[in-house]
């Protein structure tokens, strides 16, 4: 009797132990980065395109709804990796083709560095384009233990090619071409591998998984819209042609979120991990790319630095997080994730500690507090966002409260509702659950604490809108608390206020570091390669 009752005391001892020290583990992270997703082009945001999936995880999860990222996939790429605004990393012009023989500086210690460096296991899926013409460059050099991906900036879904300036093929695994992939869909294979990567990851040691998709970017300029029809048909309600297309392309999007987050079940680790949903940028509308995005009601579109090219679709979900089911309205941006899946995975409270914020140097804040919904009533830590300061193109803007500067050779942009085409019945329309191939993981009428679509008021548009705002003869201002959709040019009447932003973007400025940007390098060319994007230096 003595012994049974010491056996039972000492089991129960042990799995006290055992769940204090479960508590305790720093939290598997998962970071699902879409390519050109566009404001208007999920579920909870109202978009006619159905996003179950992704609108499930966000509504009980933290959705961003104040998130700025670069206007451009580079840009994005860098800060997420560095923590760091372009300006400081010399990512600030454009996006690196192929051939051009520079990439993220490595004097930058990445994400993934500082991760492993706490013990995790590293792992990349997807889109690099941080530079590949040395293997220096290349993801697993960069702290991830593998990578299976391409590093050019785009390419064809199915044959893995990629046009840009010369052709080439676009697959490896760690450094080396993965051939045998031909007519494979990217977003299915990628799926694939991550959900292996969740499977097989030995559970000692937390996880990092970096799955950076091709979908939603166009494909090469001979096929941009991209899907099997198995998706595509999901959307009969949707008549526009192109937009039905690129419905499929998120469609697939959607399913990988959702058999992500069941690998994580299965494998149970869901209950440990932080998941983190971002778009590179606002999605390529009026016809850019060829592509079907849409931002609106937002202004502009891929590579600019209106509302819809860097208002981003974002979202964390985790049940680490105290308060789900919140919209979150302070600012975020995109260099702030490093900092803050760093707290995050070191279990910090509200900030780092003084020193080592400081000595990382970083432009990002740590949030992991605040998105969490553990930081009380503190000030929200961000209250501006540096756009971008382009040297090149002459183009620059800055956030600072609730008011907007821009000022230079920003695209003419106009604002772009969905394509004509859509009807109003479209929930008696669409049957989630018609192909058994791509089953539905959430019911999109699974319990949340928001059950309708986040939208954005922005009121009627004035005649002069258009004509009211011109960045290249004189900055535009505009307050984005009361006019999201940057109707009204208040520089005129505020030019104080003008004065003020463009000196602290002047003051931005004495900290950048020239772009990196080089020409392109015809030894770069696939066909002196074998055919495949390659190191050649």
């Amino acid at each position: 009797m003595c012994k049974n009752r010491l056996l039972t005391l000492f089991v129960v001892i042990c799995n006290l132990v055992l769940g204090l020290a479960s508590a305790g583990k720093a939290p598997n992270i998962v970071f699902i980065l879409a390519d050109d997703l566009g404001w208007h082009d999920v579920g909870f945001h109202g978009s006619e395109i159905k996003t179950p999936n992704i609108d499930k995880l966000a509504y009980d999860g933290v959705i961003l709804n104040n998130y700025y990222v670069q206007p451009i996939c580079t840009p994005t790429r860098g800060a997420i990796m560095s923590g760091k605004y372009p300006i400081h990393t010399g990512l600030q012009h454009y996006v690196i083709a192929g051939s051009q023989p520079y990439g993220m500086p490595l004097s930058v210690t990445t994400l993934p560095q500082h991760l492993k460096a706490l013990g995790y296991n590293t792992h990349m899926v997807g889109k690099w384009h941080l530079g590949m013409f040395k293997e220096d460059y290349l993801p697993e050099n960069r702290g991830f233990e593998s990578h299976f991906g391409y590093y050019m900036g785009h390419g064809d879904y199915f044959d893995h090619h990629s046009t840009d300036g010369y052709v080439g093929y676009d697959l490896h695994f760690n450094g080396e071409t993965a051939w045998n992939y031909s007519e494979v869909y990217s977003t299915e294979f990628y799926t694939r591998h991550a959900e292996n990567i969740i499977k097989s990851h030995n559970k000692s040691k937390p996880l990092f998984l970096y799955l950076a998709h091709q979908a939603v970017h166009a494909g090469n300029g001979n096929d941009p819209i991209q899907a099997p029809q198995k998706y595509i048909e999901r959307f009969p309600y949707i008549k526009n042609v192109p937009r039905r297309m690129f419905a499929g392309v998120v469609s697939a999007l959607d399913d990988s979120v959702g058999a992500v987050y069941q690998a994580l079940q299965d494998a149970n680790m869901a209950d440990n991990t932080i998941i983190v949903f971002s778009t590179d940028n606002g999605g390529p509308t009026d016809h850019y790319d060829q592509n079907a995005a849409c931002n609106w009601p937002l202004k502009g579109n891929k590579n600019t630095l209106w509302e819809g090219g860097v208002r981003g679709v974002g979202f964390v979900h985790s049940p680490l997080i105290h308060s789900p089911g919140r919209i979150v309205n302070g600012m975020i941006h995109v260099v702030d994730w490093l900092p803050t899946l760093l707290q995050a995975a070191k279990g910090e409270g509200l900030k780092y500690q003084d020193q080592g914020e400081n000595e990382l140097d970083l432009d990002g804040i740590g949030m992991w507090a605040e998105i969490a919904g553990s930081s009380g009533n503190n000030a929200w830590p961000r209250q501006e966002v540096l756009l971008n300061i382009d040297p090149v193109s002459k183009f620059g803007g800055i956030i600072v409260g609730d008011h907007k500067l821009v000022y230079g050779n920003v695209p003419v942009s106009g604002w772009y509702p969905p394509p004509d085409g859509t009807t109003d019945d479209m929930e008696e329309k669409v049957d989630y659950t018609s192909s058994a191939q791509n089953t539905l993981f959430f019911r999109p009428e699974g319990k949340s604490l928001y059950s309708g679509p986040i939208s954005i008021e922005c009121g009627l548009m004035p005649l002069n809108a258009t004509k009211e705002c011109q960045p290249q003869e004189f900055p535009c201002l505009f307050n984005l608390k009361e006019d999201p959709c940057e109707y009204h040019n208040l520089a005129s009447v505020l030019p104080e206020l003008v004065v003020t932003l463009q000196d602290r973007l002047s003051k931005y400025a004495l900290t950048m570091v020239p772009p990196g940007n080089k020409p392109q390098d015809p030894k770069g060319n696939p066909q002196l390669h074998g055919g495949v994007w390659k190191p050649w230096m």
